[in-house]
């Protein structure tokens, strides 16, 4: 793809980040002392992010630089100049560059990542017409769907996360530093919030290419020899957040062999786990990880202590689309491409009752022929 711009819009892109920075400008010039530099900032983003969202990151790079020299000009004491008195605005104008050009790339890349996600599914569109025409229509347009419900909640609410603490920040860079509320460890937190929630965004996007790829029939495994606590420490590590809301544990046996697996897939079925269970059971309770010798292989549980699965549901909550809360987030495809995964490294996965609450089981055997 071609710097210039998705969809062959090549330097067009650039005239339409010049054109609306310039019209969020004469419409806050209208709008007058109504306005304040905080207003200014999250209009300006907002116009980053929906440059973002039709042309490639050179446009949306643009938009930001423009956008933070007119809040300069504008907004910033010495007004109608770009230079700036109060070392606290170089600050502020500098946390609304790093988001600004930060959410930016995001988008953009969200873009390129649903173009490579549009054509993994007219493949998986054309599979399903040689098989029924009628069955491919009805099963693509539950997909699209839920991959809309998905993105709606999944994309708004680190975004939210995002516009609350860049808000915050510029207000308190406008107070007197004589009464200011943030001290440097409160500042820091909130730009902690950025860069997680950024990094979420760019995690979610990446799981949906993932997904896309699953689903069109590409289970290609990359083995290596690994162990199991290797395989734990990496998904605990991952879970960092969900450490935060439940008291993770594991429990692994010594003396277990080495798997010649797919570590970053097995991973991504852990942390799956790992997730459905902080879901599903209240906050402050324990999540166990355990892996011991079964008679075929490894054996790997994830137990929490939520309400458990009722065993009418327990082959159910393998299947797309399934989710036991259907106000909870997500796809609710989450363990139909864990069950895909652990087939493919022909293991068996399902669930049982644990001690409280739900424990989802996976064998992996030793001696399975690689695929």
């Amino acid at each position: 793809m071609s710097w210039l711009g998705r969809g062959g819009k090549g330097y067009i892109g650039f005239i339409a980040a010049v054109l609306a920075v310039a019209a969020v400008t004469v419409g806050l010039a209208f709008a007058g002392d109504h306005v304040n530099s905080t207003t200014a900032a999250l209009v300006y983003l907002l116009a980053v992010i929906l440059i973002a969202s039709v042309y490639e990151s050179p446009a949306a790079l643009l938009a930001s630089l423009l956008a933070a020299l007119s809040i300069n000009y504008l907004f910033l004491a010495p007004y109608y100049t770009l230079t700036i008195s109060d070392p606290e605005n170089w600050v502020a104008l500098f946390v609304f560059l790093a988001v600004a050009v930060t959410v930016g790339q995001l988008s953009a890349r969200a873009n390129r990542r649903a173009d490579e996600a549009r054509k993994l599914y007219k493949d998986l569109e054309q599979a399903f017409e040689k098989a029924s025409e009628a069955e491919a229509l009805k099963r693509s347009e539950k997909l699209k769907s839920a991959l809309l419900d998905a993105v709606t909640h999944d994309l708004r609410t680190p975004l939210t996360s995002i516009k609350a603490s860049v808000t915050m920040l510029i207000d308190e860079n406008q107070n007197d530093p004589i009464h200011t509320t943030l001290d440097p460890a409160g500042r820091g937190d909130l730009l902690a919030v950025i860069n997680e929630e950024t990094d979420r965004l760019n995690s979610f996007v990446e799981s949906m290419v993932e997904i896309a790829r699953i689903q069109s029939g590409d289970p290609m495994l990359r083995r290596s020899p690994v162990t199991a606590e290797e395989i734990v420490v990496k998904a605990a590590q991952r879970a960092k957040a969900i450490r935060r809301t439940h008291k993770l544990r594991s429990d692994i046996a010594p003396g277990l062999p080495m798997l010649s697996i797919d570590p970053r897939a097995i991973v991504e079925v852990l942390f799956n786990l790992l997730d459905n269970a902080a879901k599903y059971s209240p906050a402050g309770t324990r999540i166990l990880i355990a892996v011991a010798r079964s008679d075929e292989g490894v054996r790997f549980s994830v137990e929490d202590e939520g309400s458990g699965v009722p065993e009418a549901e327990r082959e159910a909550v393998f299947e797309r689309f399934y989710r036991k809360d259907r106000s909870a987030r997500g796809l609710g495809m989450g363990l139909s491409i864990v069950r895909g995964i652990i087939e493919a490294h022909l293991g068996s996965i399902w669930v049982e009752s644990g001690n409280k609450g739900a424990r989802f089981v996976f064998d992996l055997p030793l001696n399975a022929n690689e695929r």
